[in-house]
């Protein structure tokens, strides 16, 4: 643009060029687990495990049945809680944050997503202390190995490749 201004063409390459793997919600969005409600912060989550578990690509080990985990998403202030039910997950709809859990994971919304889609296992977002784990040691680390070594749908990979990756040029 003739003005010094940015175009919508300039700000989306920028956008499509960042490594999105770095990203951060803002800091006002740290605020959001404060005012949600904690059945619609949670459903997502459970809605995403239900379905992972009926399609069989997340099934739990029975180390894992009557524990409870909260997952912490850093950057949107989430905290949210369940527990393993006979391989069935099923929320804790008190205070997240009050809630006694056997493990803790805490990441940011991108490093969870990576790690969903396989994009980054646990170790190593772990080492590279994108990712804590507080609580039951032994238990922290065999939901580490449980969550790599299990199966993720091809879509959601790709879907990971197409906007988590940094393109090789433009």
């Amino acid at each position: 643009m003739a003005d010094g201004g940015i175009s919508c063409a300039s700000l989306f390459l920028k956008v499509c060029m960042m490594d999105l793997s770095q990203f951060r919600f803002p800091a006002p969005f740290q605020q959001l687990g404060k005012w949600m409600p904690t059945p619609l912060a949670t459903a997502p989550l459970m809605l995403a495990l239900e379905i992972a578990r009926r399609k069989e690509l997340l099934v739990a080990p029975d180390t894992l049945y009557g524990k409870t985990f909260r997952i912490q998403v850093e950057d949107l202030g989430l905290s949210l809680c369940f527990y393993c039910d006979q391989g069935k997950f099923r929320p804790v709809y008190k205070n997240a944050r009050e809630t006694e859990a056997d493990v803790s994971l805490s990441a940011s919304s991108a490093d969870f997503f990576q790690m969903a889609s396989g994009m980054e296992d646990a170790d190593t977002l772990f080492f590279r202390r994108r990712l804590r784990i507080e609580g039951n040691t032994e238990l922290g680390v065999a939901v580490k190995y449980w969550i790599d070594a299990s199966e993720r749908p091809a879509w959601l990979s790709r879907f990971a490749e197409r906007f988590l990756r940094q393109p090789e040029s433009v």
